[in-house]
């Protein structure tokens, strides 16, 4: 029976993809001449691995693509060739192209090879001129001198498994040619009928005499990663080849040639077969698995182990006559109950923790082809990179740190000679950080650049009409225009920065994940973006309020204050929308129990309680009948159960049984209409007009 190769896809693909991130950050390392063989074996190693498992699961465009590459680097790590920077930049764009190949095959389509075919041939020609050099590595001529050639006979018997391991024999046997003449003999002996054979299975050997100048360690080398996986002999044996014998050499390989191919055209089907398959999809940007430390997984296993024994307790007890002894007995085991399940509770959320590392891994390859791009020289510095984050929220993070990221490399640090002028090292820094503040982590990207230019920002805006010529606004006010949609301060629209678009994106996603971003700046010191985020999705702190006879629950992250109201400093203006006056500021009210239609709710504003929550540095104030009280609720989506509510983001399950539902603060916004640009300043506006008229 044939196994469906399908089933491990997946794993292929997200090894794979560690795989690549493993030779990026590798090669960023990597300097022009270097001879770190770590280094380059590590980055052999993962081309070698993608390329084996590519050839296994029938993904031809990938191994035929990385075999060349492969090459390239067998012959830099062998020392047969200097590292030069273009061979850096050249496997780099390969890393991006296998990932783009890797991710259409994922997504069950077929990859664009243009790019590979353009890399694929620049890579032929760095090859093709060392085999034209005046001193090549591999040659049979009998006309060459000071080189001394001897024949090895090598046995190559792979064990039946061979080909689950990801290894190609062709790729060996086409190796070895390399290395000097090579005759090969196959044997099929051991193939069985074509009822019995497993397309999975290498049922071949060969027997193989090489003529070459190469020592007994570099054929060794070709075998290495099949050691284990293989009975291999070689041997010094005498005498040179004939013509005659180099022709049938060339026979024999095509021979084994065409029998390697046949066994992987038995397996193509099954291959083929896997890869139709209208399964499951993968998304290219999530991962849909997650790898999960062994202490973590023992730590689940003991509270579990803990829970069953508390369960096996609570269930004696309720066979027992109920006493005063054991309704002590069930108290303490309904608290201990509590207590395991917090402990499970809080186990089970930190597997889906991950380090923020894995997002901050991405930035120094950015970092190094835009300075590349804009002539600048940047160096980039990394903390926190251990602080954990939840999966989820790590990955909807990272876009917006992108765009963060390269708006300070374009806008924010300075060039080499303007740094110098100012009196400044040559070297721009941009700083990543991150750490945990009581229930949120945060993620701070500075730089040391020339700072936000408060005086463009501000005349841009009343350019594009966000603000009014005659306002008076503080620089943290002029800091935050930045956000709005379609601003920009960039004179030329180029590919990095400058299309109006972004900073109002990245706002937005950090909203949607509960967050916030705050902007720091200081002209000639540079610029700090705080971002604030909760740890994760999954779970809420939430404030529970009453509205009439239903319980909401507001995310304490968004609250402000709670208080009574003063009725003598609420104002009604525009279309009856009522605001409070707070410490020089106006907030707008509004009654949660007129949204939500609850006519038996309180009325009377003196009788009611306002809780004030803020988004967006928009403040709002949320009319309710009582507070209830604070606790964590786990989140049901309500767009996968039900369907989506504007102006609620989830539910949960209160420990009564009823559910109840969470309020959306930036939904809530919008779907009064209080979601517009300049709205908060012309509530206030008309506000103090009003003032002014009574």
């Amino acid at each position: 029976m044939s196994i469906d190769l399908s089933q491990f896809f997946e794993v292929f693909f997200e090894e794979s993809f560690e795989g690549l991130d493993a030779m990026e950050t590798e090669l960023l390392n990597l300097t022009p001449g270097d001879t770190d063989s770590e280094t380059l074996n590590t980055i052999f190693r993962a081309a070698h691995s993608i390329k084996g498992g590519s050839g296994t699961f029938g993904f031809t465009s990938v191994s035929d693509f990385t075999h060349v590459l492969e090459t390239l680097l067998d012959q830099i790590r062998q020392g047969q060739r200097e590292l030069a920077a273009d061979h850096v930049n050249l496997l780099l764009q390969s890393v991006d192209c296998l990932r783009e190949m890797l991710r259409a095959l994922q997504s069950e389509q077929e990859p664009d090879l243009t790019v590979a075919y353009e890399l694929k041939q620049k890579f032929e020609v760095i090859l093709g001129l060392e085999s034209s050099t005046p001193e090549p590595q591999n040659t049979t001529d009998s006309t060459d001198q000071g080189k001394e050639t001897q024949t090895f006979q090598i046995n190559f018997k792979p064990h039946h498994h061979l080909f689950k391991t990801g290894n190609e024999p062709l790729y060996m046997i086409s190796d070895l040619a390399d290395l000097g003449h090579l005759e090969v003999h196959v044997d099929l002996n051991s193939v069985p009928s074509i009822d019995d054979i497993q397309s999975d299975e290498c049922f071949m050997s060969w027997q193989m005499f090489l003529q070459t100048d190469a020592k007994k360690e570099q054929i060794h080398e070709v075998f290495e990663w099949v050691e284990d996986d293989a009975d291999i002999e070689i041997t010094l044996c005498g005498g040179v080849f004939s013509k005659a014998d180099q022709q049938q050499a060339q026979e024999n390989i095509a021979s084994a040639n065409e029998a390697v191919s046949a066994a992987a055209a038995a397996a193509a089907p099954v291959a083929a077969k896997a890869v139709n398959k209208p399964a499951k999809k993968a998304s290219s940007s999530e991962s849909t698995s997650i790898r999960v430390g062994i202490d973590k997984i023992d730590s689940l296993i003991n509270m579990v182990g803990e829970l069953v024994i508390t369960q096996s307790m609570l269930s004696q007890l309720g066979e027992q006559e109920v006493t005063d002894n054991t309704l002590a007995a069930l108290q303490e085991g309904l608290a201990q109950l509590a207590h395991n399940t917090r402990d499970l509770q809080e186990n089970v959320m930190r597997i889906r923790m991950l380090p923020i590392s894995f997002v901050f891994s991405r930035f120094p390859r950015l970092v190094r082809d835009i300075s590349q791009k804009l002539n600048k020289e940047v160096e980039l510095k990394i903390l926190g990179e251990h602080t954990e984050l939840d999966k989820t929220v790590m990955e909807k993070i990272s876009d917006p740190m992108v765009h963060l990221v390269r708006n300070s490399l374009d806008h924010g640090l300075e060039t080499p000679a303007e740094r110098e002028a100012a009196g400044k090292e040559p070297i721009g820094v941009v700083t990543l950080n991150a750490f945990h503040q009581g229930g949120n982590i945060v993620i701070e990207i500075m730089d040391d650049g020339k700072g936000l230019n408060t005086e463009k920002i501000k005349s841009k805006a009343i350019a594009a009409g966000l603000v009014n010529p005659e306002d008076e606004l503080s620089e943290e006010k002029i800091h935050e225009l930045i956000f709005e949609p379609g601003f920009s301060t960039a004179d030329e629209v180029s590919d990095i920065s400058g299309r109006g678009v972004g900073m109002d994106v990245v706002r937005q996603n950090i909203a949607d994940l509960n967050g916030s971003i705050e902007v720091a700046s200081s002209a000639g010191v540079g610029s700090t973006f705080t971002i604030r985020l909760p740890l994760t999705l999954a779970i809420l702190d939430g404030q529970l309020v009453r509205v009439d006879k239903h319980t909401y629950i507001v995310p304490l992250i968004s609250i402000v204050e709670s208080l009574q109201i003063d009725t003598s400093k609420v104002s009604t203006v525009g279309s009856g929308l009522e605001v409070l006056r707070l410490r020089d500021e106006y907030i707008p009210i509004l009654r949660l129990y007129k949204i939500f239609s609850h006519p038996d709710a309180i009325t009377e504003l003196s009788k009611a309680l306002l809780v004030v929550v803020e988004n967006d540095n928009q403040k709002v104030g949320l009319l309710v009948d009582d507070l209830l009280a604070q606790q964590q609720v786990v989140i049901k989506s309500l767009e996968a159960n039900y369907q989506r509510v504007d102006g609620i983001s989830g539910a949960t399950i209160l420990g009564d049984g009823r559910v109840s539902l969470i309020i959306d603060i930036a939904g809530l916004i919008k779907l009064v209409g209080l979601k517009k640009p300049g709205s908060a300043e012309s509530v206030i506006d008309a506000a103090l007009l009003q003032e002014e008229q009574a």
